[in-house]
């Protein structure tokens, strides 16, 4: 498990890394899978128990009919994929991720990447006025620049304690206290930083996770969002080995990790 470090500063919650659960992952349909090998006239047994790796496998196959012929275990086949760049076939593989401990600042990135389906905790409807934020390694590494980094989230977390109560008041001929705080909240956000805490739902198929891996866990990519790439990629590694066991993480002069395949853009 992700280790969340959260420091008191007063009433100021910093949090300096994210935490990252696999919430979702898919499983086949034994009944389906065995009438359409009989419909066919075709035999095919995975060695496989990863619900994506077989489902992958099987998307593979139907190209060629190749059930039963060719090679014989996932981790052959898929490979060879890999090898040859026919990543069209991971885009059946899907995992459900929730990343937590991050700032918007990271979520501003992630949503670039358009083939994610994503969920994300609404600033219009959560009362951010008791919000964590996250400090980039950088800035907590040096106490002068620390202290001012705190200085300056904390006056706008109590800026935006002040107008949500104003905002509040003004909107009291709204009759729905539900949307009287949200049109308050909606309009007090726009103080908040990039730095605040944030909570992201994120579906998404192998192929998209790799390029995502490739792209985020390169050793040019912004620090906060190479950590996230990072631990999805160890999670992913052990949860589905032949599909993401070409990866290996490099150890950079600064002492962080990034990540590096010899299959990129598959």
């Amino acid at each position: 498990m992700e280790v969340v470090d959260t420091l008191e500063t007063g009433a100021l919650r910093i949090v300096r890394e994210p935490r990252i659960y696999l919430v979702g992952r898919q499983t086949l349909d034994p009944e389906a899978v065995a009438r359409f090998l009989s419909d066919h006239g075709v035999s095919w047994q995975t060695d496989t128990e990863v619900g994506a790796e077989a489902l992958a496998e099987m998307a593979g196959r139907v190209c060629y009919m190749s059930y039963g012929k060719g090679r014989k275990t996932n981790r052959d086949f898929i490979s060879h994929l890999v090898e040859v760049g026919h990543g069209s076939v991971f885009e059946h593989a899907v995992w459900s991720f929730l990343v937590t401990g991050v700032s918007r600042s990271f979520t501003h990135e992630l949503i670039r990447h358009r083939h994610f389906s994503y969920s994300q905790l609404s600033q219009r409807y959560v009362d951010e006025s008791e919000s964590d934020f996250v400090e980039p390694d950088p800035i907590a590494e040096d106490p002068e620049l620390h202290a001012v980094w705190c200085e300056a989230v904390e006056a706008t977390r109590r800026a935006y304690a002040k107008l949500v109560a104003g905002l509040e008041r003004r909107f009291t001929d709204v009759e729905q206290k539900t949307l009287r705080r949200k049109l308050a909240r909606q309009a007090a956000r726009s103080v908040l930083p990039n730095a605040t805490e944030t909570k992201i739902f994120v579906t998404g198929n192998a192929r998209a996770f790799r390029h995502f891996i490739e792209l985020r866990g390169s050793e040019h990519a912004d620090a906060e969002i190479r950590k996230v790439a990072v631990a999805i990629l160890a999670i992913l590694k052990e949860e589905s080995p032949a599909l993401f066991g070409d990866y290996t993480l490099v150890t950079l002069p600064d002492g962080s990790v990034a990540t590096h395949t010899e299959h990129p853009k598959v």
